[in-house]
């Protein structure tokens, strides 16, 4: 109680929980699945003890007697992602995997003895609910006398289809609501509109089958042997059963979801996503309040289905990005069309073609990625790769990166250009401009900007006296640069400031030293591997002439040490999603220039995230509440930085 205390957002997670958990079971939700998950998800970051979490929310309906279930009705273990869905299959080897369709209604267990259903009892919390057994039995599905002396439970969904609702419920929000409403009704009304779809079942048959409807037959026997055989048993008894598929691994559960997505909407009632288990019965696990063995494959407000309509292939110095561009889709609230497609290894490896129906997702990220294929249609066409880049030489495709490796591409060069203004974050000096200097030739490495003169920049169609001078004045401003961001500025691949600082803090904190490095010595720094050691030092190499060129203008000095006593000094930040006010790479250099470090993920010793959007399902968020790290928006930020 002490850490809870500590925590307001645990108490505030609990009261929000504790609400929606009881509207939902009352068949007024005002959140989403997906929406309610993302609370659940932070106050089982934050307190994974929380007693809120083992809780379920109760019925309220008056008049119905109580009764208990003979089989828990609690929560699932759930998965919104594949991601997550892969670490609950490596906690144990399952086999083969039976797959259903989680269906989104409301829950009701049908207790039999001895064949003769006795009592259809809801939800309520989990272990006793509401006897509602006369609506029951007026609702399409329930069967009042099995065929067998079977004593146990019965678990199903009770559904309303969509055509019913948009019959008779229009009304309703949608149709769980609606099927709630009716199936406690006390005058009954309605019911017959009701359907319940079964998919499990708890229990056996007397161990003499002479003694049908007769107690004291004996311990008795199950009368399925597995998961699937107990779906079939369901349907010889007469119940409408929900659709059960077996798959032999993990991704192929993932491939069947995503086709499950695309389909969804072609279904006569509403399902929010997969339940997969273990084909083994394992009762003890079944009588668990939360099952380890089974779990919720569910939707997400973050993902959806989409067609791939064109690949764009993003150019940014040597690399070649590809961008797909499908149809419009709305993904946790807003509208795209563009999707980072990573690599060809990814086109090749998801079998993408022009016209495949994909399963996009945005997970806190900027742009959204293709996560998975659902089809290729007839008529789809393959996605041409480039593979020769404007300068003429021919492109190394390695799978995970597609590259031009001339070291003199313009392409390359032009980018060099813009990521020095970027790193060093010198304003108003937009590419438009840079463009027209290096298409003239005036501007081709970085010493050639502190070259140029206030009346030849004005010269410039749109620039004229007054921007010109703003611009020179802003590259100028930057006199002093510390060791790392300078090495950034260079653009060596894969070499950011993060990285160059890494070398700085471990003792190479000048040029010179950094030069004087052998593989082995950058190799021994945490983070570093003997591939990027070589990428850096390669690097440093190739561009000394340029870096000695740009040191010998007087305009810009080299300074390796830190700074110490600014505001920020001692914090540390990582920025995920987008910001308003700025791009990020300013607001990473607002952090360093006030004396904060930059870090890439989400670590126990992080002081600051920084986010947009602070309930998303990234795994930043979700990461960030588990570290108990400081989550600050755009405004907290910026107050931070001591602006309004």
């Amino acid at each position: 109680m002490a850490a809870r205390s500590k925590n307001p957002r645990v108490r505030e997670l609990e009261t929000l929980v504790r609400k929606h958990q009881d509207l939902y079971y009352n068949g007024q939700p005002e959140l989403s699945d997906a929406e309610f998950d993302a609370l659940w998800d932070e106050l089982e970051a934050l307190d994974p003890s929380n007693a809120i979490l083992s809780r379920v929310g109760a019925d309220k309906a008056d008049g119905w007697p109580k009764a208990e279930h003979v089989m828990p009705m609690g929560s699932q273990e759930k998965a919104s992602n594949p991601e997550d869905f892969l670490a609950w299959c490596a906690k144990a080897e399952r086999g083969e995997f039976l797959v259903q369709y989680k269906l989104d209604g409301a829950s009701l267990e049908l207790q039999y003895e001895f064949g003769h259903l006795a009592r259809a009892v809801t939800r309520g919390d989990g272990k006793v609910g509401d006897d509602i057994t006369p609506n029951a039995l007026r609702m399409q599905g329930v069967v009042a006398h099995l065929r067998e002396p079977f004593t146990g439970a019965v678990r199903g969904e009770v559904l309303m289809g969509h055509e019913v609702h948009d019959r008779n419920y229009a009304d309703k929000a949608n149709c769980r609501n609606a099927a709630n409403g009716l199936m406690k009704r006390k005058d009954g009304i309605g019911v017959e509109d009701l359907e319940v779809i079964c998919y499990d079942a708890l229990g056996s048959l007397p161990a003499d089958e002479d003694l049908f409807g007769q107690a004291g037959g004996g311990p008795g026997k199950a009368p399925f042997s597995d998961e699937s055989a107990k779906v079939a048993w369901l349907a010889r008894m007469g119940f409408s059963v929900v659709k059960v598929e077996r798959h032999a691994t993990p991704e192929s559960v993932i491939e069947y979801r995503a086709r499950v997505m695309d389909l969804r909407g072609e279904l006569p009632w509403d399902i929010d996503g997969l339940v997969v288990k273990g084909l083994l019965i394992d009762e003890n696990d079944m009588r668990r309040a939360r099952p380890e063995k089974q779990i919720a494959f569910k939707f997400s407000l973050e993902e959806a289905v989409t067609v791939l309509r064109k690949v764009e292939w993003s150019e940014s110095g040597s690399n070649y990005t590809p961008i797909g561009i499908v149809d419009p889709v709305r993904l946790a609230g807003t509208t795209v069309q563009r999707a980072n497609l990573v690599n060809t290894n990814i086109i090749r490896g998801m079998r993408l073609e022009i016209g495949s129906r994909v399963v996009i997702t945005k997970r806190g990220e900027i742009i959204p990625k293709i996560e998975s294929l659902v089809a290729n249609p007839p008529g789809s066409a393959a996605i041409q790769v480039p593979v020769t880049c404007s300068c003429g030489t021919a492109l190394i495709d390695e799978g995970t990166r597609l590259y031009c490796p001339n070291p003199d591409c313009p392409k390359r060069r032009f980018h060099r250009l813009e990521k020095w203004l970027a790193v060093v974050d010198v304003r108003d000096f937009g590419s438009v401009i840079l463009g027209k200097l290096f298409a003239a030739g005036r501007v081709k490495t970085i010493a050639d900007l502190y070259g140029l003169g206030e009346t030849e920049l004005a010269a410039f169609d749109r620039m004229g006296d007054v921007l010109a001078a703003k611009i020179l004045r802003n590259l100028h401003a930057k006199k002093e640069v510390g060791l790392a961001r300078f090495i950034a500025g260079f653009d060596i691949e894969g070499i950011g400031e993060v990285m160059a600082e890494k070398a700085v803090v471990a003792g190479f904190d000048s040029l010179e030293r950094l030069r004087a490095a052998t593989v082995d010595d950058l190799d021994q720094i945490e983070g570093f591997a003997e591939i990027t050691a070589r990428t850096l030092l390669d690097g440093l190499a190739a561009l000394a002439p340029e870096m000695d060129s740009l040191l010998a203008t007087g305009s810009v000095r080299i300074s390796a040490s830190r700074q110490t006593g600014g505001t920020l000094a001692g914090k540390s930040f990582c920025f995920t999603g987008e910001l308003s006010s700025m791009k990020r790479a300013e607001a990473e250099n607002r952090v360093r220039d006030g004396g904060g470090t930059i870090r890439g993920t989400v670590t126990k010793d992080l002081s600051f995230l920084v986010t947009n959007d602070p309930v998303s399902g990234s795994e930043k968020n979700k990461k960030a509440a588990a570290y108990g790290v400081v989550l600050l928006d755009e405004a907290a930020f910026l107050s931070l930085l001591g602006e309004r």
